[in-house]
């Protein structure tokens, strides 16, 4: 039996990435008598979207890690070594042959842990810019001859030069950004269907995340009734929504969507929302964007870097960082009445989502091909 780890979490942008390429890897370990199972956050959604998928899940400690001062940071400090030892309990006693990481905070104690095992860290950066448990993990990376990658090109010139003397370099594959296999199968007519609207109708979709977003949920109930003169609004909300505004023919609103998700998005003529590891499955369905990108303290400012990569790329309009209805709602004007540049940001978007490398086709597709050749290598080493 090969056993193979993966690991990440804390949001939805770590797990469904990192589920993309386990489910891709499965499929090529066909007839390998292969296992993978994962190691995520004992608290959170981590558990319920990673065993909904068919994967077992091993919860372990985990602690926040922090840029800045917070007296949560000693609690979660002693988090994080307790996730450090359960990690390394697993990895041993399911005698892993590989980890791969999708980060987030809840990863580096694995990856810490696989490398004082001696095995092989693998680990992908869904932002334009690394973050702190990317930064990390990537240490672990070198230490046990694994590989890093990328969704940008440019992400691998904002490693530090540590890291770079290290050999980074030769270590870095630039893949895009896994996306479910749900989206290659999305259905606009069955999205319209869902919805209870027909052919004609445009719709405007609404994100701010698995759990919402108050800056994007107010900017909207302001603008509600200028947007549904032109289209019909789908907005995920979040579980948190403050005001009540009843759904109705030309606005529908849900806590949060699920299966749905695909549909939806390919029966939509624009996508607004944040901007982290998400636009990438809506690229990947060639959809215009406005990107209203998480800003402010608690972030390191990813979301403006990622909306302006995709801005500059010709596939969104970024609103500025004190976005006001009067802007959002020129952004939308000037998209609904632009059929033509409508259609470059489609062109654009998708040329981004739809990465290709020697042959694979598909950010999940070229990561999990990497992973399978280096299993089948390790495979015919222990043979010998």
């Amino acid at each position: 039996m090969t056993n193979i780890a993966f690991t990440g979490g804390g949001t939805g942008g770590h797990i469904y990435p990192g589920l993309a390429v386990a489910l891709e890897l499965k499929n090529k370990l066909k007839g390998l008598n292969a296992r993978i199972f994962w190691i995520g956050s004992s608290d959170g959604m981590d558990r319920s979207l990673v065993e909904e998928a068919g994967i077992e899940f091993y919860g372990v400690p985990s602690g926040k890690l922090r840029r800045y001062f917070s007296l949560k940071t000693i609690a979660d400090f002693f988090k994080v070594i307790g996730g450090f030892f359960a990690a390394r309990k697993i990895l041993k006693k399911q005698k892993a042959v590989l980890l791969f990481s999708k980060g987030g905070f809840v990863s580096v104690p694995p990856c810490a842990a696989a490398s004082s095992l001696k095995i092989k860290v693998f680990t992908h950066e869904s932002d334009f810019s690394p973050g702190l448990a990317t930064r990390i993990n990537t240490r672990f990376v070198l230490r046990t001859g694994g590989r890093v990658f990328t969704a940008y090109e440019d992400t691998k010139n904002h490693f530090g030069k540590k890291l770079i003397k290290k050999g980074l370099n030769d270590r870095v594959t630039v893949s895009g950004n896994p996306v479910r296999a749900d989206f290659r199968s999305a259905d606009a007519a069955k999205g319209r269907a869902f919805l209870g609207i027909n052919e004609n109708d445009r719709v405007l979709l609404v994100l701010g995340g698995s759990q919402g977003a108050k800056e994007i949920n107010d900017l909207i109930k302001v603008s509600l009734p200028f947007l549904t003169e032109i289209y019909t609004v789908v907005h995920q909300t979040g579980p948190n929504l403050s005001w009540d505004i009843p759904s109705s023919q030309r606005y529908k609103s849900f806590p949060y969507i699920k299966e749905q998700m695909p549909h939806i998005m390919a029966a939509s003529e624009i996508i607004m929302g944040r901007s982290g590891a998400g636009i990438w499955e809506w690229a990947f369905l060639g959809k215009p964007m406005i990107l209203i990108p998480l800003r402010g303290r608690g972030t390191r400012g990813d979301q403006a870097e990622n909306a302006l990569y995709f801005q500059k790329a010709g596939a969104a309009l970024m609103l500025g960082e004190n976005a006001d209805t009067k802007e959002l709602e020129l952004a939308v004007k000037l998209l609904a009445s632009d059929q033509e540049k409508r259609k470059a940001m489609s062109d654009a978007s998708a040329g981004i989502g739809n990465c290709s490398l020697n042959g694979q086709t598909g950010s999940s597709e070229i990561i999990a091909g990497i992973l399978a050749e280096e299993i089948n290598a390790l495979n015919k080493k222990g043979e010998k």
